[in-house]
């Protein structure tokens, strides 16, 4: 059984394409020989043949492209491109890592991620790869975007395989926009992996639909401190009209999007759900309603990140396993 379980894993791992990968690479063998020199240009070569463009377009099916691809790299020498992945990491539970970061993981030289990547999951990288922390959760930015950016594109001309991870899905608040628009000045090759997002975890650790027919129709995905301003985002009368709201990062500003909401005019009593780190075994469940939420802002004990769902639909949750927000609001009243 034990076998099975292995075997199991590394099908999962490796892409259904090897054979035909393979295949290919043994038509280039003689050439390789003969153009590059052996050693670390040879070893250089390989890798990325077996992990970059051409890899990519045999998985695609494109055998053409791929063909293309080996004959720029023979072309190129010692001169291999670099690439960089950005890849999502999903909200914390390593095991709802998507296969493709799990092999990118595998294949990477250097290993770029965010404070809030659990360290489970930057150490399923490969073993001898380089590992550069970049920080950047709220009050404590070991970099800044900008020398993110520029590490980034100094990697990638250098001809190194990088994942840059990043915490739930590049793409929602993850500052992925800046970086590719880096990478493209730079023409460095670069391409971009989805994980799951922190608002799909927490609605799964509730048993919670985010939408839910005759009820909520769209999700609206907002920061706290869209809320914090004196203009009411345009998404406002969405909240209005029955959308789920997903906040991120908003357990500082947890009275502002109350007040705020309940100035659109969303009722007090709507539904709330409230998850400190979502997926992972140390989460922390918590339910209520729109009036209860200012409390949040009073928790010192939720250090990790902490997502808000609210909304008609919440109220289908399952809030067995969470405890009333109402509680420790009464308990800041009575001090």
């Amino acid at each position: 059984m034990l076998a099975q379980m292995v075997r199991a894993r590394v099908d999962q791992m490796l892409s259904p394409s090897l054979g035909a990968l393979a295949h290919l690479a043994t038509q280039y063998r003689d050439a390789v020989d003969r153009l590059v020199p052996r050693g670390l240009a040879r070893r250089r070569f390989w890798k990325a043949f077996f992990t970059g463009d051409t890899a990519r377009a045999v998985e695609r099916g494109d055998v053409a492209a791929a063909r293309r691809s080996a004959s720029s790299l023979l072309a190129a020498g010692e001169d291999i491109p670099g690439h960089i992945a950005l890849v999502g990491a999903g909200p914390g539970a390593e095991d709802l890592l998507t296969l493709r970061a799990q092999r990118l993981l595998m294949e990477a030289d250097v290993i770029v991620y965010d404070a809030l990547v659990p360290e489970a999951v930057v150490a399923m990288g490969r073993r001898d790869a380089e590992r550069i922390s970049v920080g950047k959760r709220k009050g404590c930015h070991t970099k800044s975007q900008e020398e993110i950016n520029d590490l980034l594109v100094a990697l990638g001309r250098d001809g190194k395989r990088v994942v840059r991870l990043k915490s739930g899905d590049p793409l929602i608040f993850g500052r992925a926009g800046e970086e590719m628009a880096a990478l493209r000045e730079a023409s460095v090759s670069y391409e971009v992996v989805p994980g799951v997002t922190a608002a799909f975890a927490a609605a799964a650790d509730f048993e919670l639909p985010l939408t839910l027919r005759g009820i909520a129709s769209s999700i609206v995905f907002t920061t706290g401190h869209d809320l914090k301003g004196r203009t009411l985002p345009d998404w406002a009368s969405l909240a209005v009209s029955g959308a789920t709201i997903a906040v991120y990062m908003g357990r500082s500003v947890a009275a502002d999007v109350a007040g705020r909401l309940v100035e659109a005019g969303l009722s007090p009593d709507t539904a709330v759900a409230v998850i400190e780190n979502a997926s992972r075994d140390d989460r922390r469940l918590l339910h209520g309603t729109l009036s209860d939420l200012p409390s949040l802002a009073e928790r010192s004990e939720l250090t990790g990140p902490v997502m808000t769902l609210i909304g008609d639909a919440v109220a289908g949750a399952n809030f067995e396993r969470s405890k009333a927000l109402a509680t420790y609001k009464h308990q800041l009243e009575r001090a």
